[in-house]
């Protein structure tokens, strides 16, 4: 959310850290220069991933449901040109999203709390807290114990129904907010799902091919929808960075149509955010049921997870 909103403190520190030193929010100065450091690529800097037209189609794509009537966008319209805050904002956009059954969740404005520190692309800085996130619970990853093989799976601390292996989150600005602010929160937000899923898929030893994004975020000021796609490579200097990549930019206020391809494209991403999660979750699950009989040391028959595990996979040759 934009700067001075109360969600996002100008310094924050965990109630479990025993460091002195206070870690940036995304609304401090100096966060934008900490996550370039971090390697946290600005779209202008971000390569497009290898995937890209295939994003950008399948975003694009045709539904099989109807839209709303042209009535209903007109409201639209007029509401979110009236919206006095951010709060408003967010209400009247979330129509537009995809309401999925039990077991698959969308949370509004939690910090990822049991997110790891300094793991690189977050060192220095507070933990990510998008405006969206969606994701299967931790519970539908049972029998696996996911907290405890995956870095980074589950977001929220102390809860056993949060948000987890997340693939699409977003960000908010209100009335006059910065929208170049939202994009570099967005930039962090899809940092840590990319680092999840990779410690996901390292774990179990099957890495996406190399440049391949599928991590989605987007941001929007309610009248503009813009998405992102996300990955992770090796620099020239040996280090991981992470590519925040636009990939289309839609009105929601301009016409009825593009106010259309807007909604469609939203839910088109939500869609392929959830196969991506079930699709996921069913490989680990799956992995554990094999190795299960082995050695584990806490009797799982899987070890734990490993310290300063690589969160760019390693590609297969």
């Amino acid at each position: 959310m934009g700067r001075g909103n109360s969600k996002k403190t100008s310094t924050h520190r965990d109630s479990d850290d025993t460091n002195t030193s206070k870690s940036l929010s995304t609304t401090a100065p100096g966060f934008a220069v900490q996550a370039y450091k971090n390697g946290i690529l600005n779209p202008l800097d971000s390569k497009a991933p290898t995937n890209l037209e295939e994003i950008r189609q399948r975003l694009a794509q045709s539904r099989t449901t109807a839209s709303p009537p042209e009535s209903v966008f007109e409201e639209y319209v007029q509401t979110v040109r009236e919206a006095p805050n951010e709060a408003t904002m967010v209400g009247e956009m979330l129509p537009l999203f995809q309401k999925y059954p039990k077991g698959y969740k969308r949370v509004l404005n939690q910090a990822f709390t049991a997110f790891p520190k300094d793991m690189g692309f977050n060192s220095g800085l507070s933990a990510p807290q998008p405006d969206y996130v969606e994701g299967l619970g931790m519970e539908e990853f049972r029998p696996f114990p996911v907290d405890q093989h995956v870095s980074g799976a589950v977001l929220s601390k102390d809860n056993p129904r949060s948000v987890t292996l997340s693939h699409l989150a977003g960000e908010w600005t209100g009335p006059g907010g910065d929208i170049t602010e939202a994009q570099l929160q967005s930039g962090y937000d899809g940092a840590a799902l990319v680092y999840a899923r990779n410690q996901a898929l390292s774990y179990q030893g099957t890495p996406d091919p190399l440049g391949h994004a599928h991590i989605t975020t987007f941001t929007t000021n309610g009248t503009h929808l813009n998405f992102y796609a996300h990955y992770a490579t090796t620099g020239d200097d040996g280090t991981t960075e992470y590519h925040q990549f636009p990939v289309n930019s839609t009105s929601l206020v301009n016409s009825y149509g593009e106010h259309k391809q807007g909604r469609r494209s939203l839910r088109n991403a939500q869609d392929y955010a959830r196969k991506q999660s079930y699709e996921l979750r069913d490989q680990l699950k799956e992995h554990y049921r094999k190795q299960r009989g082995g050695g584990g040391g806490d009797g799982s028959g899987l070890p734990p997870v490993a310290e300063g595990a690589p969160s760019l996979p390693i590609a297969s040759t």
